[in-house]
């Protein structure tokens, strides 16, 4: 009887079936993920950025790593030499005998099934006397023609060979496990088990403890947890942070402390160079001795951050350090700007708590640009331009020119702004001009309105006012910046056009006089005036000589309206009118709804990338992307309206709604809706935005849509009691 019989390779054959399969797992999405194939796009992508940035930091940075990193060429390397090995034992695999092949004495006698004894015993002549090994032919070939003519003639071979498939009869049902014996072997035992504990005992917990260990410490943003509440703790406690407390604060932050972040590093040369900065620097609070400011890590850092800010040269091992610390402030500060804004939420929330103060947050922003462009916050916009040095500035704020923003730039004409950059040679004015030609334009509109309201329009106390403002990014241009800034000729048209509207207002006063008279005359014509009589008289002459035309003229008359049949008339197409302006308005509310819904669902949806424009900036270390800060404030009252929204998907149109609740008296309010670049000085844009809180509407207690099931109730009962009594009253009759 037939059993089964598990064996390990000994041969090795199975092993390298599953061993070319477990290495093509892994080459082959590998070589798909990994293969550095766009390093070429890289290059074309950053030579097309020369003529802008080539004078930034980030790009000469960029080029030397490109050209110094040996990582693209390790991976080739790799994914290659796993593709040799997986070719390899792909050839090895094919060339192994299949040693599990159907048995079929038929195909090793060149017969077909079914043949004779007769026809069996001549091709067993045939082939013996081809395959003798005396004859000069292969002897394993013989013995298979030899054990395939004894299967076939022998009686009980034959009949075991068509009913088990094999003429010794059933057989064992053998399982390969593809992995060599000496794994199993009693002599490996000990090795194997050690292995095996090594690696699912110790490497595995290991592994998993540290990225779990590692993962609870940083938040969604990567920033430590410990830097956030260290953040939430001292913007609690000063709500009014000016700009030296929130460097002071910024640099206090677990990133830079190498007991916390293995990146930061404390060198033995920082007490010899530090305190060199430190002098040069002048006053920076090093005398504060206010725990975590007063730590070497959080002096080291706050120093660095400032000679970024002064654009002071450095030692090289300085400027490594610098660089690093100088990375990681654009993302603190905007950790720094979500916990403003959620000590905002929960003052507001849940009152008699102190929110940190609008210029703390703002702070924050404007400290973003300072890190990005390397300034200080007193500088001029214009020294973010490439070859403008503080004594080139006197040019620009002459008397003449009066250029203090990249506007003013912009906006003089050639003659004037070359004349005025004449400092300049024509290679730089040429890239000064192409830099500047690289800086955005925002146009900003907004649109104010009360979504999921039947009057969109009137703001209600307590209700949810939406702002949807639509962003639009352009290249800085003259004409762009003709728009924008206000000239003499527009501030006389603005005076013209309030003239009109002055003397709309007194035409408009003066009309309802004139209706006043004309009522009147109509008021005198009914009493019976000379003027009303001459009318009467003369249509009375009119009617008697149309009546003497005929018949025809009579029917003619007929069929025309009466004065007040007309009136009528009037009155009914404007009420159409009106019916009709009224839908339309319900319709385009309709479909503005519609519309903001489905925007919101695509929002959900889709996933944008945060890839915009490049920064240019002359001194950060990293390549940055352009993105701005959307919020309104109440800037009398120095609080947040709304919570900075931080765009980062500007490329060239960008629509956001930010909402906020109207506040809870009625009156007029002066809003601001301000755009802060996280980028660049100078370019943020204030607008304002004016609200006007009407009374809330009483809540009905009783509507007429409410009443219609008691009066279908009602009609109900007196049909059904108007039924009971004609049944009576038939019942009567019939008596």
């Amino acid at each position: 009887m037939a059993g089964q019989q598990f064996q390990y390779d000994d041969s090795g054959n199975t092993f390298f079936y599953f061993l070319t399969s477990f290495v093509g797992l892994i080459v082959i999405p590998a070589t798909y993920y990994l293969w550095p194939r766009d390093q070429n796009a890289e290059q074309l992508r950053l030579k097309s950025l020369r003529r802008v940035h080539g004078r930034c930091l980030w790009y000469r940075l960029r080029l030397l790593k490109s050209q110094q990193s040996i990582v693209p060429t390790l991976k080739k390397a790799a994914l290659l030499f796993g593709w040799a090995v997986f070719i390899f034992l792909a050839y090895k695999v094919s060339k192994l005998d299949r040693e599990y092949q159907e048995y079929n004495p038929y195909e090793v006698l060149n017969l077909e099934a079914g043949a004779s004894v007769a026809e069996i015993k001549k091709q067993y002549r045939v082939l013996s006397l081809k395959y003798h090994p005396d004859k000069g032919g292969d002897e394993a070939t013989f013995m298979k023609i030899v054990k395939a003519y004894s299967a076939l003639t022998h009686e009980e071979a034959r009949k075991n060979w068509e009913t088990y498939g094999n003429p010794d009869g059933p057989r064992v049902t053998s399982f390969g496990i593809a992995l060599p014996a000496w794994i199993v072997d009693q002599k490996n035992s000990m090795l194997v088990l050690l292995v095996y504990g090594l690696a699912f005992m110790v490497i595995l917990p290991v592994v998993v403890g540290t990225w779990w260990y590692r993962s609870i410490r940083y938040s969604g943003d990567q920033i430590l947890i410990n830097t956030t509440q260290l953040f939430m703790h001292f913007m609690y406690k000063t709500p009014t942070m000016n700009m030296k407390r929130l460097v002071m604060v910024l640099t206090a932050a677990f990133e830079f402390d190498p007991r916390s972040n293995k990146e930061a590093i404390i060198r033995p040369t920082d007490n010899i160079e530090v305190p060199q900065l430190i002098r040069e620097l002048g006053n920076i609070n090093v005398k504060k001795k206010e725990p975590p400011f007063c730590y070497p890590y959080s002096l080291k850092a706050r120093v660095l951050v400032l000679t970024h800010l002064a654009r002071m040269e450095v030692s090289e091992t300085i400027e490594e350090d610098q660089r690093f610390v100088v990375k990681k402030c654009p993302a603190l500060l905007q950790e720094m700007i979500n916990v403003g804004c959620q000590l905002t939420m929960m003052a507001t929330s849940r009152g008699g708590f102190r929110a940190p103060r609008l210029t703390s947050i703002e702070n924050c922003m404007k400290l973003t640009q300072m890190a990005v462009q390397g300034l200080q916050e007193a500088k001029s916009p214009l020294l973010q331009l490439p070859h403008f040095e503080e004594e080139h500035l006197r040019y620009c704020i002459s008397k003449k020119y009066k250029v203090r923003t990249l506007e003013d730039l912009v906006s003089l004409k050639d003659s004037d702004r070359r004349n005025m950059l004449r400092f300049l040679g024509e290679e730089k004015y040429d890239e000064v001009m192409a830099v500047l030609g690289s800086f955005p334009s925002i146009t900003m509109e907004t649109k104010l309105q009360v979504l999921d309201d039947e009057d969109s329009n009137n703001i209600t106390a307590g209700s949810i006012v939406t702002v949807t403002v639509t962003l639009t990014r352009k290249r800085m241009s003259q004409g762009d910046a003709t728009k924008n800034k206000p000239k003499v000729w527009q501030n006389k048209n603005k005076g013209a056009k309030k003239a009109a509207k002055s003397k709309k207002k007194k035409l408009t006063k003066k009309r309802p006089v004139s209706q006043q008279q004309g009522k009147g005359d109509k008021a005198k014509q009914a009493n019976g005036n000379v003027a009303g009589t001459e009318v009467t008289a003369a249509t009375k002459e009119e009617e008697e000589e149309l009546s003497d035309k005929g018949s025809e003229s009579d029917e003619v008359e007929g069929n025309k309206d009466s004065p007040s049949e007309r009136d009528e008339e009037s009155d009914k197409q404007s009420d159409a009118e009106a019916d009709e302006v009224t839908g339309d308005d319900e319709e385009q509310e309709w479909e503005a709804l519609q519309q903001s819904i489905q925007r919101r669902d695509r929002a959900l949806l889709e996933t944008k990338s945060k890839i915009t424009h490049p920064v240019y900036s002359l001194c950060f270390p990293e390549e940055k992307q352009e993105w701005w800060w959307l919020y309104i404030a109440d800037r009398k009252e120095q609080t947040l309206v709304s919570m900075p929204y931080h765009v980062c998907t500007l490329k060239d149109t960008e629509e956001v709604e930010l909402k906020f609740p109207a506040p809870s008296k009625m009156g007029n309010y002066q809003y601001s809706v301000i755009l802060r670049s996280d980028s660049y000085m100078g370019l943020d844009q204030i607008k304002p935005l004016k609200l006007e809180v009407h009374e809330a509407k009483a809540i009905l207690d009783n509507h007429p849509q409410w009443d219609i099931p008691e009066t279908e109730e009602e009609d109900e009962d007196q049909e059904e009691s108007d039924g009971i009594e004609e049944s009576e009253e038939d019942d009567e009759d019939n008596d």
